[in-house]
């Protein structure tokens, strides 16, 4: 007998739904990571800024408002911090903290 060689079409079904079921498990938690690590570089963005802020006091004596340490070359060399959640930094007046409104 003469017998083709080669895959039936039900065992190319079946890797196309093995395939379909392993993506189906995999996008969430791809998605869910990228979520986790916008987070925490917007976290450490707060922490460099409030850092830098309590920097600018030891170094002259007085609190900058976030616009004046920002722009500062010798205080953030590559510019303002953007949150990659797309909220926005804003200092508080009191405790001169940053905090971030994308939540």
């Amino acid at each position: 007998m003469n017998r083709r060689k080669g895959f039936t079409l039900i065992e190319l079904l079946i890797v196309v739904l093995i395939l379909a079921a392993l993506a189906a498990i995999a996008i969430p938690r791809i998605a869910a990571s990228s979520t986790t690590a916008k987070q925490n570089a917007c976290a450490t963005n707060i922490d460099i800024m409030n850092s830098q802020i309590e920097m600018w006091y030891a170094n002259k004596g007085s609190y900058p408002d976030l616009a004046t340490i920002t722009g500062d070359d010798d205080y953030f060399p590559e510019g303002t911090p953007v949150c990659p959640l797309d909220g926005t930094y804003e200092m508080n007046a009191t405790t001169h903290r940053v905090s971030c409104d994308h939540e």
